[in-house]
């Protein structure tokens, strides 16, 4: 697919005013950033809770790492119609404030006793279901700080350099946390974490509209209906989608087969395995920060076909890993160095494609299908990844979901992501839905 010339209007990209100088946006950044380290800790101090305190087994560990992200298989849609109905600072507000108590709760419960598996699991789950409010809001969000299509690029990077960052240092933090003050217990940078975010959104100025008003009664099914329709036939989104889908089981299984086998087939340590994945993060860092560059100077689809292929080859490393203990551990680190160098490039372009390709109206929608396919692949990506680890071994699962992975390289190639040029041109917003004409839906926020 030929991508649509860009406005000739328009000055460059490069010449645009930048994001430092936007106060609100900054603030969001920020506190974005520090949720983002907050999280990467959750996600390993949560299985290896419930691995070190309960001797949880392969099954277990692949429920819990399930149950944290099937709420965007269920939920992500619905709470997209929600989030275009509604301001979404308010709603951002109140998914932290919910992270916030629930995951200081563990090591309230864990000093008192009170924790069990069980309880760690619904917690997770309850965890997934704000996160799914938040990662549906944000996206959407984002465009009201950065009113400039053309920043949009600029905005991408800079928000995957804060997931990079957090990738870096959050594991490495994580596994000092966890072997000082036990994996329940570091759950509380995580809380604060979120409290930091929130006083973030709360010192933001810029005025956030309205939702547009509608003429027609709105239907929830209708306007998931829409959301569907309006990713589906768009052959970029589409690609984008179901590419992601598949990524993101890859990358999620590869993650949780990885910490069972370094854990219990190895027995690295926490602060080992936690070494690694923030050794091999520098990747993702290095990646985002390039990003813009590299998509200024060559083709973008282009970018997109080479970063995504270094994600899905990544995995095959560590299945080829050998020898002595550091060779291992080294072959480990380049693995997911390579993956994550990868997810920086690919996740600005994707994230810039998205918003381009998308108006106002619609944002919140289509970033709840993305978030129901791509989490939807992660949640999947865990629960495979325990079931597989405890039926034939963790090593040998690892290498049929590094095959698997390298296989997808076949619908990249194929996809017409990889034979865009440039950013798409800015869509029109879609006529409202035909129906039965009442007064303007009152907006929720």
């Amino acid at each position: 697919m030929t991508a649509a010339p860009t406005r000739a209007a328009e000055p460059s990209w490069a010449h645009r005013e930048s994001l430092w100088r936007n106060g609100d946006f900054l603030k969001f950044w920020l506190g974005e950033t520090l949720s983002l380290l907050g999280a990467q800790v959750t996600n390993l101090a949560l299985p290896l809770t419930a691995i070190l305190a309960f001797d949880a087994t392969d099954e277990q560990v692949g429920v819990l790492r399930f149950l944290q992200l099937v709420p965007y298989l269920g939920l992500a849609l619905v709470f997209g119609v929600w989030v275009d109905r509604a301001r979404r600072r308010r709603i951002m507000l109140g998914a932290n404030s919910v992270r916030m108590v629930l995951l200081a709760l563990v090591p309230v419960l864990y000093w008192t006793d009170a924790l069990s598996l069980a309880t760690l699991l619904v917690i997770a789950c309850a965890v997934g279901v704000a996160s799914v409010l938040f990662d549906v809001s944000w996206m959407a969000y984002v465009p009201t700080l950065v009113r400039d299509p053309a920043r949009y690029v600029e905005a991408g990077a800079k928000m995957g350099m804060s997931s990079s960052a957090a990738d870096v240092a959050g594991p490495g933090l994580a596994g000092v946390l966890v072997s000082a003050l036990t994996a329940p217990v570091a759950l509380i940078v995580d809380a604060f974490s979120y409290l930091v975010s929130l006083v973030s959104l709360l010192l933001i100025r810029t005025p956030e509209p309205e939702p547009r008003p509608t003429a027609a009664r709105r239907h929830l099914p209708t306007e998931l209906r829409d959301g569907l329709r309006w990713v589906l036939k768009n052959p970029v989104l589409r690609s984008l989608a179901l590419i992601g889908f598949c990524c993101n089981f890859s990358m999620v299984t590869v993650w949780t087969m990885f910490l069972l086998y370094g854990t219990r087939d190895l027995h690295l340590s926490s602060t080992t395995i936690g070494a690694v994945f923030a050794t091999a993060s520098v990747g993702g860092l290095i990646g985002a920060a390039v990003s813009g560059k590299v998509i200024r100077r060559f083709r973008l689809g282009l970018v997109y076909l080479v970063a995504q292929s270094a994600l899905l080859v990544g995995p095959l490393l560590i299945v080829l890993a050998a020898g002595p203990r550091p060779v291992m551990v080294g072959m480990f680190v380049l693995s997911f160095f390579t993956t994550y160098l990868g997810l920086g490039v690919a996740g600005v372009v994707i994230v810039s494609l998205r918003q381009a390709s998308t108006p106002q109206s619609m944002m919140g929608r289509m970033t709840a299908v993305f978030r129901t396919l791509l989490f939807g692949g992660g949640a999947l990506g865990g629960l495979t990844a325990g079931l597989l680890a405890g039926r034939i071994g963790a090593h040998d699962a690892l290498t049929v979901a590094a095959i698997g992975s390298a296989a997808v390289l076949i619908a990249l190639v194929l996809s017409p992501v990889s034979r865009l040029r440039a950013l798409p041109q800015a869509p029109e917003e879609p006529a409202p839905a035909a129906g039965p004409v009442s007064r303007p839906a009152r907006s929720a926020g």
